[in-house]
């Protein structure tokens, strides 16, 4: 496993296939947008569930305060799909099949079993800014990547 991705590092760039069939680079949205980046277990799971829909009924707030979610998990396109349908995520849910992006950011897994759950807030130059690992407290999650949100888009 790398070493842990920590608050101050440069966010490993990546590419991954979503749930639309379009294919999501980090890079894409340097000097752009902040990017929260959040991984989770898997698609259709009671925790993972309460988060998506968490950051779905937030994702208003995030996108006008300029930032962009994106959810990681090593579920397939077509297992995204079915979740981002069913519970009305309109962000991207990018299929990590092998790891590899998990790997990078030495996410590393809760209770030596499921693969942990892990939020960043990258700002516009790819800089983590914030990170945030629990598998329970789905609320600090949300709250704490919109409190680092706004801190990074305020205007003077």
């Amino acid at each position: 496993m790398a070493a842990s991705v920590r608050v101050g590092d440069i966010a490993p760039d990546f590419e991954l296939p979503a749930q639309t069939g379009e294919t999501v680079r980090l890079s894409d949205y340097r000097g752009k947008r902040v990017v929260v980046l959040y991984f989770y277990p898997k698609d259709q799971t009671p925790g993972c569930t309460a988060e998506a829909c968490a950051f779905r009924d937030s994702y208003e707030v995030f996108s006008d305060a300029g930032a962009e979610v994106i959810g990681i998990s090593s579920d397939s396109v077509a297992s995204h799909e079915r979740f981002a349908g069913a519970h009305r995520v309109p962000f991207a849910l990018l299929s990590d099949d092998d790891g590899r992006v998990r790997k990078s950011f030495g996410a590393k897994s809760s209770f030596g079993l499921l693969p942990g759950r892990i939020t960043y807030v990258i700002d516009p130059d790819g800089v983590v800014r914030h990170m945030f690992s629990s598998m329970t407290n789905i609320g600090g999650h949300v709250e704490g990547a919109l409190a680092v949100v706004r801190e990074l888009t305020e205007q003077p």
